[in-house]
């Protein structure tokens, strides 16, 4: 049966629209059409299929992997440091002293390590012999005469360091190890300094270590000026006035570098044309004095030198 709705403008909008309601006002239907009719553009707008960009950003398909997927990292773990960075953080003290621990741990090693190592040069050597000295002055009491037998006694562990690095280190500069006469001959000198820098201790035998140190440098000074002597025509003898500082070591080891001198006066001879003749360029004083090497009478009206601390 239908029922017949009055035009009541009170009555709800819902209750109008209802499905069991077979008859509408024309207002009612009207507004009904409009609604109807109107398209869904706008709606649809707000879509977000509708966007522009919506086909760029579309999912990819459940079957397919996700690419940005995170790979997994191991846990985290303590582990040693390779080789070359734990050389990297040792000082030059802990680097010689594991150099040492492994040769002596593997004596086969000892001479591939010599063999690959940089040669010292006069300066890294002399850099070493220099550290030695200092710890040998620093020794000395203070308050006390650096000449007793009291600063002896206090100072004689570092004075045999000191005597024994150039004990093994002079080797090294001679030939045929050192082929450079003026290599050898600037280390000579330089070494021949340090001792006369040793003081004269007050008891005699004392002076036993700085003794027979002059006699094995003496020794080193000879061989040194015999095989320059062959090279180069003697230049180095002739022209680096090694005649004058070597008699003046000689005057201050007290002698005892006699020997040297001896090979000088026998270079210089044969380097010479006769005793009294000199090079072109040699001053009067350097010729005096080789004519005094010649003559064997160099230093006899000067004083013999001491060493002094």
């Amino acid at each position: 049966m239908n029922t017949v709705i009055t035009n009541n403008p009170l009555a709800a909008p819902h209750l109008l629209a209802s499905p069991y309601n077979t008859l509408q006002t024309p207002n009612m239907s009207g507004r009904k059409r409009k609604a109807s009719e109107e398209p869904d553009q706008d709606r649809m707008s707000t879509s977000p299929t509708a966007s522009p960009s919506f086909g760029s950003r579309l999912l990819p398909p459940s079957s397919t992997p996700r690419s940005l997927k995170r790979s997994r990292t191991g846990a985290a773990m303590g582990r040693p440091l390779a080789l070359p960075r734990l050389l990297e953080t040792l000082s030059a003290e802990e680097m010689r002293q594991l150099l040492q621990n492994v040769a002596d741990q593997h004596p086969e090693l000892q001479q591939e390590i010599v063999a690959k190592a940089p040669r010292p040069s006069i300066e890294s050597t002399l850099s070493v012999l220099s550290k030695y000295q200092d710890d040998f002055r620093e020794a000395f009491p203070l308050g006390n005469r650096p000449t007793s037998d009291y600063s002896y006694n206090r100072v004689r562990q570092h004075l045999l360091q000191l005597m024994d690095a150039l004990r093994d280190y002079t080797p090294h500069f001679l030939p045929p190890q050192e082929s450079q006469a003026i290599v050898s001959l600037n280390y000579l000198d330089a070494v021949t300094n340090t001792l006369h820098r040793l003081p004269s201790w007050d008891s005699y035998q004392h002076q036993r270590h700085r003794n027979e140190a002059y006699d094995e440098i003496a020794k080193a000074w000879a061989l040194v000026i015999s095989e320059a002597s062959k090279r180069a025509g003697g230049f180095h003898l002739q022209f680096g006035g090694w005649d004058q500082k070597l008699v003046e070591h000689n005057q201050k080891s007290g002698g005892r570098l006699e020997e040297a001198v001896h090979e000088l006066r026998s270079a210089l001879e044969f380097l010479q044309a006769g005793p009294g003749s000199a090079s072109p360029g040699v001053s009067d004083e350097r010729a005096s004095i080789r004519q005094q090497l010649f003559s064997g009478s160099y230093g006899q009206q000067l004083g013999v030198g001491h060493g002094g601390w």
